[in-house]
């Protein structure tokens, strides 16, 4: 009988949330509060994520604890907190109430909301795509943004686990591209908010069936993929909202004859605690190696 109820729910949990956190959103810019309801919907995503992944988890061994809860809470707060939620919504919100005419571009202002949300989320996806993929490829950048790939599970306190400087390096030019284009602010909140959505949609241990979904959006599915450690596999799918650019690039995977690897992380080392993990790329080989030793006699 379980299996019955859950079957469903997996096939609708995905577009039903994301479904539900932007109609709470659009009620809130109807009422002039957009941030205050795009918390609100936050946390009706966060409670709900957080019961089915004990109720229907897509993996049973990613339930476990795996002693980064706090350090990944900490992340959050210094990446995501700080970087992405006061920086975007504080600050470009705070910005425009001061601008009578906010600055001219070539953006089609005269189109409809919904259709300028749609055409920002393309957009910004470039350079989040190219920032994501430089991320993996290029070494320097590699040493901040495997912090977050250093997690052994997916589940939704692991979203905002990102070095600081691996969030900026991504949210400025996504932003700024908009920006210089002369995007409407309610535009790039809408983005923001689209975006905190699909990362914590993603990244959660939740069972479902998403079909033709993720060949249009960044899915757990996909993810999952990104995050194995077969570099085959992990360097793809490096779009955060929509898949267009991974798709017009070739680097779109996706196997549906079989799951996405269980066994994730990364082959090299990363020390277990937030402030070595803060301090981590910016160590010579020596300070790694006292930080390496003394981690690992201390276990």
């Amino acid at each position: 009988m379980e299996s019955k109820i859950k079957h469903p729910i997996s096939c609708i949990a995905w577009p039903g949330l994301m479904v539900l956190c932007v109609a709470i959103m659009a009620y809130g810019f109807t009422h002039g509060h957009p941030v205050l309801y795009f918390n609100v919907a936050y946390v009706v995503l966060i409670v709900t994520l957080f019961f089915l992944e004990r109720w229907m988890p897509h993996e049973r061994e990613w339930t476990k604890p795996d002693g980064q809860t706090l350090a990944n809470i900490l992340h959050t707060l210094s990446s995501k907190g700080t970087s992405q939620l006061l920086l975007l919504f504080g600050g470009i919100i705070g910005l425009t109430e001061l601008m009578e005419d906010p600055t001219p571009g070539i953006w089609p202002r005269g189109w409809p909301l919904t259709a300028q949300v749609v055409l920002g989320v393309v957009v910004a996806e470039f350079p989040l795509y190219w920032a994501h993929r430089v991320g993996h490829e290029w070494p320097f950048l590699w040493r901040f943004h495997a912090v977050h790939h250093s997690v052994i599970k997916l589940w939704i306190v692991n979203t905002g686990r990102f070095h600081f400087v691996d969030s900026l390096y991504k949210i400025v030019p996504s932003v700024g591209l908009l920006l210089a284009l002369g995007t409407p602010p309610a535009v790039v909140v809408w983005f923001s908010a689209i975006t905190g959505f699909v990362g914590m949609l993603t990244h959660c241990n939740v069972e479902m069936r998403l079909g033709p979904l993720s060949w249009f959006f960044n899915t757990p599915e996909l993810h999952r993929w990104h995050h194995s450690k077969d570099s085959r596999e992990g360097n793809k799918n490096y779009c955060e909202n929509v898949m267009v650019w991974d798709l017009m690039f070739g680097t779109y995977f996706r196997q549906s004859h079989r799951r996405p690897p269980t066994d994730i992380g990364i082959p090299e080392f990363m020390p277990p605690h937030f402030v070595h993990q803060i301090m981590w790329p910016f160590l010579t080989k020596e300070g790694k190696r006292q930080i390496e030793t003394g981690c690992l006699s201390a276990s």
